[in-house]
């Protein structure tokens, strides 16, 4: 994070209230304490988003004093940038948002909190991502990175999205916030919610996700990654406690996008065709 602010002029975190920005955003504010976080954060928002998670995203914005942007989607929608998917969803239609965000403000590096354990298709990124001028991932174009050194050189218009957590694991998260005793949305814990089952997934029964012939029923759940409302699941669970999540993601075999998001599996090659879009 260090190398970052000091080799690009217009750094920016991407901070959406979930776990993983939340913990990049601790280490950020350590990297430079005692000063303040040396850049703004910006959030991408749906319009679909889970209250608890913005709830908390605008209370510790507030106690770091950062600035916050947002780009929004519904926005983007309501002037003509992007059109609703019919199904509803709206993970798809960040990426122009982000796209037109990262050129109103000129930013030239955006850190993500993305890890290689995600998803197959992040574990073929480097932790220095090169985006060219229109904010595209080529996977054939990456930089080497023999001995952690990093090629930040970029031509005005590109960008390098910056992966500091490439070579974490859900659970390496997940002991950080236990040894940091970092506060999350009350969401990642196990709570009884109104649920539906579709397909495999549960979905909360909310303004974006209503019964299509499914019969709502309330379960004990919890989210392990938190995304668009409408297109995030929950799974059965009785971890209410840091402690309790460890234990519990210390024994799955399936990664928390593929139990949760339902947009990641429209194909096996989605999230590496949104990457070479933009997307984060």
């Amino acid at each position: 994070m260090r190398e970052v602010v000091a080799e690009f002029e217009r750094p920016v975190l991407l901070f959406s209230g979930g776990k993983d920005s939340i913990v990049m955003l601790r280490l950020a504010s350590k990297a430079f304490a005692p000063a303040r976080i040396p850049f703004p954060v910006l959030h991408i928002d749906t319009g679909h988003n889970f209250p608890e998670v913005l709830a908390y995203r605008d209370r510790r914005v507030a106690e770091l004093g950062l600035q916050l942007i947002v780009g929004s989607v519904p926005d983007a929608i309501e002037s003509g940038l992007v059109s609703a998917p019919a199904d509803g969803t709206r993970n798809r239609i960040q990426t122009p948002v982000l796209l037109d965000t990262v050129e109103k403000y000129r930013f030239d590096a955006l850190f993500g909190g993305a890890r290689r354990d995600e998803e197959k298709a992040r574990a073929k990124e480097r932790v220095f991502s090169f985006r060219d001028e229109f904010g595209q991932w080529d996977p054939r174009n990456q930089r080497p990175e023999l001995w952690s050194l990093y090629n930040a050189r970029h031509a005005p218009g590109e960008s390098i999205r910056v992966f500091p957590l490439s070579n974490w694991t859900e659970l390496d998260v997940w002991h950080y916030i236990a040894r940091e005793d970092i506060a999350l949305p009350p969401i990642y814990f196990a709570h009884e919610r109104e649920v539906i089952r579709r397909g495999d997934m549960l979905y909360a029964v909310n303004a974006f996700v209503t019964p299509r012939g499914e019969t709502p029923f309330t379960a004990r759940v919890r989210y392990r990654t938190v995304g668009d409302a409408s297109c995030t699941a929950a799974v059965e669970s009785d971890a209410d406690t840091v402690a309790k999540v460890i234990e519990e993601v210390a024994a799955t075999r399936i990664t928390e996008r593929g139990a949760t998001r339902g947009d990641d599996r429209t194909s096996e090659a989605a999230m590496e065709d949104r990457k070479k879009e933009g997307y984060f």
